[in-house]
């Protein structure tokens, strides 16, 4: 973002100047205005006379490292927050909401939570294509796919995306879509934060408002079942590419969420796999929400905060150390694929054919406890590579969104997407600005080929 900076307080101001830029920064509404209040806290913090005569992008960049951050929903270190000797890009501020005349397009700040998101589509009686959790910033969301409630029928949120406006490292503002630099549009759907700070999305809105959805609640000692069932579904589920549905798995019980595009009041002969298990609680019973309430109810319900094996490993470790740990498992149908090609295709180059992507969340109290935390992730994943390998159904591809620090997520989207990217990264930062000191994140710089 260029701006020429100026000083924003004096000697006469009351108080602090930390205090001044604080109270600047919350009637900060416009993009204008927070970038403002961006330049005075750079000057603040470098206190360079290349601050005061240089544009912002530039007052950061040439010593400095730097993070940028939409949500800070991930929980690897340093992806969105940076110590003492950097700067904070936070773009909460840019959270604006608007829907267009016609009521096809959402344009939302990168800032902006999913939550707030769904909150003022409901209003028009529309939707987009976001992320499942609520308190999730839709810029990181985006750049690395987005996986909804309804993935099957309308692919990920970046094949839904109609244009980004990108403020580049030497400050410029573009947009990027399949008419203007049609290039970078590619390598923002999925590429990550690897080509400059996305402000704004402008997102095609759905045509669906009201979703039938039922939550059961399981033993976890009825896993076997449950998977099972799980695993007859996703056979049958390219029939109905309406339908999807999702397991989490904690160590005190099962949660499963279906959900069907279309509301009504009679059952759905898609989910009769299910329809034997006996769930120690009806969490929800067959009903019909707005996607906006859906998100707020599992929220409210806890449920966004292989079996065996995994929990085999994850109750000792919770015993001893308080950590709470969820394996969540989602069906990817082809559906989902064909989505990225009738939409212009993304970066990620997913396999074809129906897949199940799984993931764990785990969250503890003390530091000296990571390893051993960390360890029932690291150990789960190993081993249900083996088994893939051995059973000859692993495919070479990692989801970005849910991939862990020590995890190469972009070189699995294969040698020719890894190398267009990274061509595409030269061409709009040719100082490799956002490679070199950017904090954090995957990055292009520190993928290997496959």
């Amino acid at each position: 973002m260029s701006c020429m900076c100026q000083r924003y307080y004096d000697d006469s101001q009351e108080g602090t100047p930390s205090h001044a830029l604080a109270r600047q920064h919350a009637r900060a509404t416009t993009p204008s205005e927070v970038a403002e209040v961006t330049c005075q806290a750079a000057i603040a913090s470098l206190d360079t006379t290349q601050a005061q005569s240089r544009p912002i992008n530039e007052s950061i960049v040439q010593e400095n490292c730097f993070s940028i951050r939409s949500g800070g929903h991930s929980p690897n270190p340093t992806w969105s927050s940076i110590g003492s000797d950097g700067i904070l890009v936070d773009l909460q501020k840019l959270n604006s909401v608007t829907v267009s005349g016609n009521g096809s397009v959402a344009s939302v700040g990168s800032g902006a939570r999913w939550g707030d998101v769904y909150s003022v589509l409901d209003s028009h009686g529309t939707s987009v294509i976001g992320a499942k959790d609520r308190t999730v910033g839709v810029g990181g969301s985006i750049l690395g796919g987005g996986y909804h409630h309804l993935p099957n029928q309308f692919g990920l949120a970046a094949d839904n995306v109609k244009n980004f406006e990108v403020v580049l490292s030497n400050g410029s503002i573009v947009d990027a879509n399949s008419e203007q630099n049609s290039d970078l549009f590619w390598a923002l759907k999925g590429g990550g934060p690897n080509f400059g700070v996305v402000t704004r999305y402008d997102l095609y809105t759905v045509p669906v408002h009201y979703v039938w959805v039922h939550i059961n609640v399981y033993s976890p000692n009825d896993g076997s079942n449950v998977l099972a069932a799980f695993d007859e579904w996703q056979r049958s589920a390219g029939s109905d590419t309406k339908s999807n549905a999702d397991i989490i798995i904690s160590l005190d019980y099962i949660v499963l969420i279906l959900v069907h595009s279309e509301p009504r009041a009679e059952p759905l002969q898609v989910f009769q796999p299910f329809t034997a298990l006996q769930p120690i609680e009806v969490a929800l019973p067959p009903t019909n929400l707005t996607l906006n309430q859906l998100s707020a109810v599992l929220e409210t319900a806890g449920f966004s905060t292989p079996g065996r094996l995994w929990r085999k490993k994850a109750l000792p470790v919770r015993q001893s150390t308080g950590a709470n740990q969820i394996f969540v498992l989602q069906h990817v149908g082809q559906n989902l694929i064909d989505q990225a090609t009738k939409n212009g295709d993304n970066a990620l180059d997913i396999p074809q054919g129906p897949q199940q992507w799984w993931t764990t969340s785990i969250d503890w109290q003390s530091a000296q406890d990571d390893d051993l935390v960390r360890s029932v992730s690291v150990d789960t994943t190993e081993k249900w590579a083996q088994l893939a390998v051995e059973r000859d159904i692993g495919i070479p591809f990692l989801y970005m969104n849910d991939a862990a620090r020590d995890q190469n997520p972009l070189a699995s989207y294969g040698s020719e997407s890894l190398a267009k990217l990274k061509a595409v990264a030269k061409k709009y930062d040719p100082r490799h600005v956002f490679q070199t000191l950017q904090n954090g994140g995957f990055l292009l710089s520190r993928a290997q080929k496959p």
